[in-house]
């Protein structure tokens, strides 16, 4: 899979990719341009052995045939196209061109089993096959012993869940939406929770408390700020990490 670490190459407008989670070779480029210069780096149009890919803006309506394959413990650890760390016991895949981040139905056309991925990488560049799924999915949907499959995907959109604990799908990705907090602990009891809150509160100026049934329990999670930019949140995460909330995240406010 293709990890995008970049390096600028001003004299002809784009950035090379040094792949060492590709392996065989591969050599890429994402392609800059004045246009695409407020883009993430997987967000832009790229070369992979000269041949030209570019990312979807919507995942809306995409639906795709073509062969699953997968890839396991020899990327295990390493980076994927978005940053992440490739696990190959979760539910992630590699495609070439829907945005990362979403999530994907796929049915096995051989024994009509199927599942839900979300794409965190990309790939795979080899003729006809459209999806890398990770060992785990692939291993629930029948494809690591054969090692492909006939496959059908559907990208159902940005995986969440909504107050309830079930799981939702947006359209857009949650660092597109124009606010953001960081969520610092989880209760199982409201009482506790609202009072970190206050706490939180009266140190930081805004500090909330949001519930969410999963599995038939609740859970009272404490989120403190509000912040207009990923980045601002992303700062303000460290912030409350050097405060002493080690397990703290930036969410998405709805």
């Amino acid at each position: 899979m293709i990890c995008l670490r970049i390096s600028k190459i001003a004299a002809v407008g784009c950035a090379l990719l040094l792949c060492t989670a590709c392996g065989g070779g591969y050599q890429t480029r994402v392609l800059d341009s004045p246009s695409n210069a407020s883009l993430k780096p997987h967000q832009k149009p790229y070369t992979v052995n000269g041949q030209l890919y570019t990312p979807l803006a919507s995942h809306e309506g995409f639906v795709q045939q073509g062969l699953a394959s997968w890839y396991g413990r020899k990327f295990h650890g390493r980076k994927t196209s978005n940053g992440e760390i490739y696990n190959m016991y979760a539910m992630t895949a590699a495609h070439k061109t829907l945005p990362l981040g979403t999530s994907v139905r796929v049915h096995n056309l051989a024994n009509g089993r199927q599942l839900v991925v979300r794409v965190n990488d990309r790939g795979p560049f080899i003729q006809g096959r459209i999806i890398d799924l990770s060992y785990t999915a692939a291993d629930k949907l029948g494809v690591v012993g054969p090692g492909t499959a006939p496959v059908k995907i559907e990208a159902l959109g940005f995986q969440e869940q909504d107050a309830d604990g079930r799981i939702v799908y947006r359209s857009t990705s949650s660092d597109q939406v124009e606010s953001y907090a960081v969520q610092v602990a989880s209760f199982s009891s409201d009482a506790n929770a609202q009072r970190l809150a206050a706490e939180l509160r009266s140190r930081f100026g805004a500090a909330s408390v949001c519930r969410s049934l999963i599995n038939g329990n609740n859970y009272f999670r404490v989120r403190v700020g509000k912040y207009a930019s990923l980045d601002a949140a992303e700062s303000a995460k460290l912030s409350f990490e050097g405060h002493g909330f080690s397990n703290c995240f930036v969410v998405a406010m709805e």
